[in-house]
């Protein structure tokens, strides 16, 4: 009887497709559901640093002075807490996982430094009581200074 549960398998198995995919050829496709990897859009990132306080792992660590958002792959739990709790919502489950290695990985993304705002000029302030006004210089006035300094070298 053993054989004949045998054969039965191996025609079965003949005309079946393999059970596994060919990896490098084929690539999977992952499901929509699927947690592979926290990415962050760090140019609307705000440094908040709510995503570091939810973090059970304590994967993530956010410097809100030089402007930069770490995290350690290998100990985040891809749980989604981050996500969710992001103001911004900058941060999203991507749905490929980071790949396999023997050391750990962390990922620092830092901010693009952003322009500064032009200064608005402040008014001029007001003369002060015991101070003149002087009065605005003509673009004669330097020519006149140059006539009466010529005529002092010619005396």
């Amino acid at each position: 009887m053993p054989a004949f549960k045998i054969g039965k398998m191996v025609m079965r198995s003949l005309f079946k497709k393999p059970a596994t995919l060919m990896y490098p050829v084929i690539p999977r496709e992952w499901q929509e559901r699927t947690r592979g990897h926290i990415e962050n859009e760090i140019d609307s990132c705000i440094f908040c640093g709510i995503c570091q306080k939810k973090c059970p792992t304590n994967a993530l660590v956010v410097d809100r002075a030089k402007k930069s958002w770490t995290i350690e792959r290998m100990q985040c739990i891809q749980c989604s807490c981050c996500v969710e709790v992001c103001p911004k919502k900058c941060l999203t489950n991507e749905n490929t996982y980071t790949t396999p290695s023997t050391e750990k990985v962390v990922d620092t993304y830092v901010a693009s430094p952003t322009e500064p705002k032009a200064e608005v000029p402040k008014a001029p302030a007001a003369p002060k009581a015991a101070e003149a006004p002087k009065a605005p210089e003509t673009p004669e006035a330097p020519k006149e200074e140059a006539v009466k300094q010529e005529e002092a070298k010619a005396e």
